[in-house]
């Protein structure tokens, strides 16, 4: 970054600054084209794809299936942001943001948005992997907000630097690494002596930021485990690698996945036997 750059009095969009999304980045909302979301058997209709943020809401599910919530069942259904999908007319009514995750529960008619809206829903709804005494749903819901609130440095500000922008630039990479560095510091010290993260139970602040964090340390995000030296915070690491090992989480990361090994990838989850006999591997063959 050699030269200075003099922002104009007022900004305008161009289309120019390249990266790995810009096709898909725009200053606008709103739908582009007319498409109509499908809609499978069960009451909750998820539309998503496994990023972080949607690793979130499977893994979700698949617990609360777990625990013996039958009604949990959900057809998810996947949404390519690279080709535009979640500018469709029909995705744009379920989460006006137009990003993904987005759930329709069709048994009320209630659409929801935001990861974390959809998590803290879902618990409610079912009542799990929510504590019901106000001290331990409020150290939950402290720790679930700091994930929403502290996941776009670690996204949008370090991933987008690190791994995605057109070029590599010092300052942000060092300006981020160093925020995601104390944001793993922050965790590595909560976890000192929690099995958890906001205490001895598992809840949906874990789930939220396992699908960040834990997949992090874990060698998933950015390809910056090394960089960002995440064997240093062994408590991070021991709780993520727990995380990881359970069924449900490993389940719930397979669901609306496009990419990477085939037999990882449920593209589309209507029944818990898909996982037997619908991933990418089986249906190549």
């Amino acid at each position: 970054m050699t030269d200075t750059y003099t922002p104009p009095k007022v900004w305008t969009w161009e289309q120019k600054n390249g990266g790995e999304f810009a096709s898909i980045n725009r200053p606008i909302s709103g739908a582009t084209h007319e498409k109509v979301l499908p809609k499978g058997k069960h009451p909750l209709q998820l539309y998503s794809l496994a990023t972080p943020n949607g690793v979130k809401v499977t893994v979700m599910l698949e617990e609360l299936l777990a625990l013996g919530h039958s009604g949990a069942e959900y057809d998810a259904w996947v949404i390519k942001i690279g080709d535009g999908d979640q500018f469709g007319s029909g995705f744009v009514e379920v989460n006006p943001n137009s990003k993904i995750p987005a759930l329709l529960d069709t048994e009320t008619d209630q659409r929801v948005f935001e990861s974390g809206s959809i998590l803290l829903y879902l618990a409610e709804k079912f009542g799990a992997l929510l504590p019901t005494d106000i001290a331990g749903r409020t150290e939950t819901l402290n720790w679930l907000f700091w994930q929403m609130g502290s996941a776009p440095y670690l996204g949008g500000g370090f991933g987008h630097f690190y791994a995605y922008a057109p070029e590599k630039w010092q300052y942000p990479i060092d300006r981020f690494a160093m925020e995601a560095k104390r944001q793993l510091d922050v965790l590595d010290r909560q976890l000192a002596d929690k099995a958890f993260i906001a205490g001895e139970d598992y809840t949906i602040a874990d789930i939220a930021i396992w699908s960040w964090y834990g997949q992090l340390v874990l060698g998933r995000l950015y390809s910056a485990a090394e960089f960002l030296d995440v064997e240093s915070y062994t408590n991070v690491m021991r709780w993520a690698k727990e995380i990881d090992a359970r069924p449900a989480v490993q389940r719930g990361r397979m669901v609306n996945r496009i990419s990477g090994d085939p037999h990882l990838q449920l593209r589309e989850r209507h029944d818990a036997r898909d996982f037997d006999a619908q991933t990418q591997d089986k249906i190549a063959v």
